[in-house]
């Protein structure tokens, strides 16, 4: 049996703290879990979330330059808390036991505190997940309601358990969390991605259980990866070689889907934020989950700005607490008669707040813009004649653009790519981004979920992974199988859906769209030293790319990509034209 800290009660800041609450699964692992709540002996609502981050592991420790930006761009989010208690993507609790509730932060198995041996979202985990909501549901200081709360790997995880349907979890609000593993999490458009291979000795293996180098918990003086010491070899032995599982699993198969929620299986309450610049993980989860639930009781909520930020700000907060009032204590506050989605209608320089009741738009005009390879034009004009646009794959491709728009226009939703391609290989691996440039054709970028200075939007397809389910696929958003592996005979053409993750911007009156195709990753041309993320730059796609070790280091994505228009074969860009009021 393992040693592990004792539990610790404190009454800190008219909050009873519960430091290193052992709870034990059906399988005899225990994972730790740290608890506030008020100052009282009532039963209270449960707030829960469970990470691989370390729960002791505070914001300002962990993760001090997203919170000194946060201070200073939302001096808001001091107002009403120290911020000494708050964790990375965990909802702050001195901001929320005041308000009658309980918050629960937990360590995932094998992460943090808590025992056993690190496999992300697998189905042991969700079990795990299950099992502390009903835990917690059963203790004295709850009501018996729980609700999932937090960001990230602490949305991704609420669609999973939320499918079992814990009989005392309520309600769920995944704050910018992917729902379907291959397509948003690993492989992107069937390009694999470098970002949890990138993120995991960062971000989870450096609080790891057993680590003997991790942080301490200022709080309790305690390491946050536990108290017992693990060698190297055990350590490596009790966590998931990730890279190496994406390479042995290259197409969508059974791990892959062990790790999705089934969407349409989830009958409860669902608030569902998206985040417009979570393109390349969490948004397209968002708004696939919003749309493919089951429940009656469903809400998606869409703002922009760094992944963590609306999270925290008044506005979040405020949004998040009126679903849980409604829904944990019973509150008639009006949430249930707001309507169904609300935007931050993104423009050149700012939001504004929209509400609507469906998601896409009833009111859309989808257009096609047509690619004429010809002049590099992007038109709702059918081009005549022949053209092509060839381009080697390691390169930044072609770029189409608009006329100078005379009137404002907005285009919120998603977006689908219509391609006729040939390639010199096998295969080819097409990266799609949706450009706006101001009048002086500049591009306009944007801060976005984990790139300051990020493009309006982006898609993926790899070529042999192009085959299309028709019963699933939609006319604004193509749904790949990604079960098999079909290679290009090169110089033939094969028709290419790329699915583009939805965006929102009004683009004034003498401003451009532009779409790129290119055979690598997005990157800017801006100057100045860039930002440093999981010790690499990033320069316009995030943490978001795709140069894996044994996948596109293969010669096949070396060749030339060519792009082809012709009376049977009219590429085109369909995008959701919102018509103004």
């Amino acid at each position: 049996m393992s040693e592990h800290y004792p539990p610790i009660n404190d009454l800190r800041d008219g909050m009873r703290v519960d430091w290193d609450v052992r709870i034990t699964m059906d399988d005899g692992v225990t994972l730790a879990a740290d608890i506030f709540r008020p100052d009282d002996d009532q039963p209270h609502p449960v707030l829960l979330a469970a990470s691989p981050y370390g729960k002791g592991l505070p914001f300002a420790v962990g993760f001090a330059s997203q919170l000194r930006s946060l201070l200073t761009e939302h001096p808001e989010v001091a107002a009403s808390s120290s911020n000494e208690y708050q964790v990375w993507e965990y909802p702050d609790p001195e901001r929320w036991v005041p308000a009658g509730y309980v918050c629960v932060r937990i360590d995932t198995r094998g992460a943090g505190a808590s025992e056993g041996a690190i496999d992300f979202f697998s189905p042991r985990e969700t079990q795990d997940l299950y099992d502390c909501i009903e835990w917690a549901a059963a203790q004295p200081w709850s009501n018996g309601k729980v609700g999932l709360l937090g960001i990230s790997y602490l949305a991704s995880n609420q669609w999973q358990v939320a499918e079992l349907a814990p009989p005392h979890l309520a309600a769920i609000c995944p704050w910018e969390g992917a729902s379907d593993f291959f397509r948003e999490y690993t492989h992107h458009g069937g390009i694999a991605t470098e970002f949890m291979p990138s993120w995991m000795p960062y971000q989870v293996k450096s609080v790891q259980h057993g680590r003997g180098d991790a942080q301490l918990n200022p709080h309790t003086g305690r390491r946050v990866s536990g108290k017992p010491i693990r060698s190297e070899r055990e350590l490596e032995d009790n966590a998931i070689a990730i890279g190496d599982v994406l390479r042995a699993n290259p197409t969508l198969g059974e791990y892959y889907r062990d790790r999705s929620a089934v969407l349409e299986k989830i009958t409860l309450p669902v608030l569902s934020a998206s985040n417009w610049g979570g393109m390349g993980l969490h948004s397209r989860g968002n708004f696939e989950g919003f749309s493919r639930v089951a429940s009656e009781q469903k809400w998606l909520e869409v703002h922009g700005l760094e992944h963590w930020t609306e999270f925290y700000t008044d506005y979040g907060l405020a949004i998040q607490r009126q679903f849980f009032d409604h829904f944990l204590k019973g509150e008639d506050n009006g949430w249930d008669r707001r309507p169904p989605v609300q935007l931050k209608v993104r423009t050149p320089n700012d939001f504004f707040v929209r509400q609507e009741n469906e998601w896409p738009l009833a009111r859309t005009q989808w257009t096609r813009f047509y690619l004429d390879a010809s002049c590099g034009m992007l038109s709702e004009t059918t081009p005549s004649g022949d053209s092509h646009a060839a381009f080697k794959a390691r390169s930044e491709g072609v770029m189409f653009k608009t006329p100078v728009f005379d009137d404002d226009i907005e285009i919120t939703g998603p977006a689908a790519l219509k391609l006729f391609v040939s390639s010199t290989t096998a295969d080819a691996d097409l990266f799609v981004t949706m450009h706006l440039f101001d009048p002086s054709g500049t591009e306009v970028l944007f801060p976005t979920a984990f790139e300051p200075h990020g493009p309006l939007a982006q898609g993926w397809l790899r070529m042999s992974h192009r085959a299309l389910d028709e019963d699933r696929s939609l006319p604004y958003r193509p749904w790949h199988h990604h079960t098999e592996i079909a290679p290009l005979t090169p110089g033939e053409t094969y028709e290419a859906d790329v699915e583009i993750w939805p965006f929102s911007i009004v683009a004034p009156a003498g401003y451009q769209i532009g779409l790129s195709v290119r055979g690598q990753d997005y990157t800017h041309d801006l100057a100045g030293e860039p930002e440093i993320t999981y010790g690499r730059e990033i320069r316009g796609s995030g943490a978001y790319w795709h140069e894996l070790p044994g996948d596109r280091d293969n010669p096949v994505y070396d060749g030339e990509t060519t792009l082809i228009g012709r009376a049977s074969h009219r590429p085109y860009v369909l995008l959701p034209v919102i018509p103004k009021s």
